[in-house]
């Protein structure tokens, strides 16, 4: 059995964090998410994996190259018109021998979610096997009505009235080769792309056995910036202890921790819970830093700041006497003295966000800001909660800012001064 991660999306929804980098790349816990997705199928003794890559490739390419160094064999493809997953997984036709995995590289999932398909697939030779789980909004996925394990017709994202069950299609997939014909054959949707889920309803139409395999493991979806944090906060519970850097005298550490080669924790600091400190990094002296959160390579945290449950992206500084709540700041971001990114709303409700153009309400007591790659603060600026900035962006000296600001942008605040001679007082 090979298999296949579809990685070729712009994911769109996590903006501005996917502006530079495909969302897949984006690190949790000291890893891209598609590497979870790697290492759980080399764990269940797959091997032989196929990338369907296109947007910002380059990255995925010399982040991983043959996967040799994973215990892996990787090999790409480049979807060329981002047409819909039917498009994306047509791309295998020639990598399959007789069956085949397919993942989005977007997802994290419990590892015994393949074990157990895997399974299930040699015992009961389906054509195809979709991985379903129960939800308690089924609107927001394809769903699928069942007649014991046959999958007998497919909803997608319906009126909660329409739906025919809340069980969801989780994108995890096994096919056999019957699935190209299928896929050559798929028309587009309304929607304009190329669905697997008309494919696979092709088969049901020909009375092909598609199999539906209920799952209680976990499996999370990771579609918008503030889901990021939340699968943060769930894999960096699980780390163990592993000092590989520095810590001087003077320093508290209450949980686990990880600390990577080359990276110094000065006198003074206080960590509480789990963090995870990459490579080369230097924090404090005399900072806070609080449960859940990761730090990438090269990252400096200067003296007297206190983070929060927050992602801090590789070569990102941030300056003394700052605060960072419940946020994501990119990479080779400059976070200036005195800034303050505020994570709780003064009414107490959860914080809304702007996606694709629409609010969004986050579903979260507490969420920061959203910061893109390259971005700056000028000293004593303060950031309103779900606030998003894109890259490359400026945010002034003593600038309040409570709305989002694409990139490329700078925002200054205008004073009006008054001078006075001493003489005249």
């Amino acid at each position: 059995m090979k298999a296949v991660i579809l990685s070729a999306g712009e994911g769109t929804r996590m903006r501005p964090l996917t502006i530079t980098k495909p969302k897949t790349m984006l690190p949790v816990a000291g890893k891209p998410i598609i590497q979870y997705n790697i290492e759980a199928l080399r764990d269940c003794g797959i091997t032989d994996i196929l990338l369907i890559v296109g947007y910002k490739e380059e990255m995925v390419r010399n982040y991983f190259k043959d996967g040799k160094h994973l215990g892996v064999n990787i090999s790409y493809k480049t979807q060329t018109n981002l047409a819909g997953t039917a498009n994306a997984i047509g791309y295998a036709k020639d990598f399959i021998d007789d069956s085949l995995i397919v993942l989005n590289g977007d997802i994290i999932l419990d590892v015994s979610i393949l074990s157990e398909i895997i399974s299930d697939y040699e015992e009961n030779k389906p054509d195809s096997l979709m991985v379903l789980k129960e939800v308690d909004d089924p609107t927001r996925f394809g769903v699928v009505e069942l007649k014991e394990d046959h999958v007998v017709h497919i909803v997608e994202k319906p009126e909660l009235e329409d739906a025919p069950s809340n069980l969801a299609n989780t994108g995890i997939y096994i096919f056999n080769t019957d699935i190209f014909n299928k896929i050559a054959k798929t028309t587009e949707s309304p929607r304009g792309e190329f669905e697997i889920t008309d494919s696979l309803s092709m088969q049901i139409d020909e009375n092909k056995f598609v199999k539906g395999h209920k799952t209680e493991k976990e499996w999370l979806d990771i579609g918008k910036p503030w889901e990021l944090i939340e699968i943060n906060e769930e894999l960096i519970g699980d780390i163990e202890t592993c000092i590989k850097g520095k810590i001087e005298s003077g320093v508290t550490i209450h949980g686990n921790i990880v600390l990577e080669e080359g990276s110094i924790i000065k006198s003074g600091v206080y960590i509480e819970g789990s963090v995870y400190i990459g490579k080369n990094c230097d924090i404090g002296p005399n900072s806070y830093i609080r449960g859940n959160t990761y730090f990438g390579d090269n990252v400096h945290i200067g003296n007297a700041v206190e983070i929060k449950n927050s992602i801090i992206m590789e070569n990102t500084n941030v300056s003394h006497l700052s605060y960072v709540g419940d946020s994501v700041l990119g990479s080779s971001c400059n976070i200036a003295a005195g800034t303050n990114i505020a994570n709780l709303r003064f009414d107490n409700k959860t914080v809304k966000t702007v996606i694709k153009d629409k609010k969004i309400d986050s579903g979260r007591r507490k969420l920061g800001a959203i910061v893109g790659d390259y971005t700056k603060t000028g000293i004593n600026s303060s950031l309103s909660p779900g606030v998003k900035v894109g890259s490359n962006s400026t945010i002034g000296s003593n600038v309040l800012l409570s709305e989002d600001i694409g990139s490329n942008t700078r925002i200054l605040v205008k004073q009006e001064h008054i001078v006075q001679c001493k003489d005249d007082e």
